[in-house]
């Protein structure tokens, strides 16, 4: 005869037998056999849950097929409900593990949101060669553990990084903003300006980097598909010069953003130096900051290097930074002033791949894309 646990009786749960009597009670003090009526029940429940549903084949998603399912105006959208769903305690994102290997890292990063009933994790390894940053998403069912997608991830990681930063943009950038100032014109860098574009009204935009002919194709490029003034300057202080939103998204390891270059009121998206020896943004622009948010304090304190790298001298300590979860849930002003200067240091959070691959697994298979996977 089959038994299970009857949940419904909470302070002296019962095994009882399947649509008969009950039979023994069990302390919640006897935790072996409390533990085994758990198990048992949860065993039984999930095979009749599986008898009585579809069973869906997961997806697998390429990086084309992402690009096309996740538009910057929604991602944003899902990563502020992931901030806010993180803010209520929903969500469990854990920090990136870096495995180092012979010829590079293995990369390592998971988060579940009970909130939209997903868990999942993004891996790649780094050895430097061509192909070798090749990064997948795996994403689960929060109540079944069933597997819902194989998704390639370089899309997806590059969109979603930007989106965050426009969660940020949106809290804690003026009303008003638009002047924006980007250094470095990179794979991220297109994102990153895309996602400020869309959530303020952006006039104009200066972009500089180290090589002349990449500044010149990120302003030809950026012009055209964001239908806003972009123009190559020949210093990261003419660039950053009347800023409303200074972009930062580089990998150098010193700074390429002097505070004294920054107008008041103006807010950082710094979003590159997600390594503790890497930094993109010197002293002056950390304390001129009337407001300091993260990503995520955990992760911050192992990768951000902008913050890492004053805590020994005394001019930051880690209960000046504040998480963007409590900026969404508005615990913490993100703007206190016209005048203020605010600081988002993006690290990049599993949550927000979890977040974004769910609304592209969602996406498929309402409109039939993606290969089905024969398990």
């Amino acid at each position: 005869m089959d038994y299970f646990l009857d949940i419904k009786l909470v302070e002296c749960p019962l095994i009882v037998a399947k649509g008969c009597h009950f039979l023994a009670p069990i302390p919640r003090d006897s935790t072996v056999l409390y533990l085994a009526a758990v198990r048992a029940w949860t065993r039984i429940a999930y095979q009749e849950r599986r008898e009585h549903q579809e069973i869906d084949m997961a997806l697998f998603l390429n990086d084309q097929e992402v690009a096309q399912l996740l538009p910057m105006g929604e991602c944003i959208d899902v990563l502020d409900k992931a901030f806010a769903d993180a803010g209520e305690g929903k969500v469990d994102n854990r920090p990136r593990n870096r495995i180092r290997m012979p010829g590079g890292f293995f990369h390592f990063m998971t988060a579940s949101n009970a909130g939209q009933g997903v868990f999942g994790y993004k891996a790649y390894p780094s050895f430097g060669g061509p192909g070798s940053a090749k990064m997948i998403v795996m994403l689960y069912d929060y109540e079944t553990g069933g597997l819902l997608s194989c998704m390639e991830a370089g899309r997806l990681g590059q969109i979603r990084t930007g989106a965050a930063s426009g969660v940020a943009t949106k809290y804690m950038a003026k009303e008003d903003a638009a002047i924006v100032a980007v250094i470095g014109s990179g794979f991220q860098a297109r994102t990153q300006l895309e996602a400020v574009c869309s959530v303020r009204d952006i006039k104009a935009v200066k972009v500089f980097s180290r090589r002349e002919e990449r500044r010149e194709e990120f302003a030809k490029r950026s012009s055209e598909s964001l239908n806003v003034e972009v123009k190559a300057v020949d210093s990261a202080q003419e660039c950053v010069g009347g800023a409303d939103v200074v972009i930062v998204i580089t990998s150098a390891r010193e700074p390429a953003l002097l505070g004294e270059w920054l107008s008041p009121g103006a807010h950082i998206n710094a979003a590159g130096g997600n390594h503790w020896m890497r930094r993109e943004i010197d002293e002056e622009a950390v304390l001129r900051s009337e407001v300091i948010v993260v990503d995520d304090l955990d992760q911050a304190k192992i990768e951000c290097g902008d913050l890492l790298w004053l805590e020994p001298r005394g001019s930051f300590r880690w209960d000046m930074a504040k998480e963007l979860q409590d900026v969404v849930a508005g615990r913490v002003q993100g703007r206190p002033s016209a005048n203020s200067i605010t600081l988002f240091e993006s690290m990049g959070l599993a949550l927000e791949d979890i977040a974004a691959a769910q609304l592209v697994y969602t996406k498929a298979k309402e409109q039939g894309i993606g290969e089905k996977l024969p398990f």
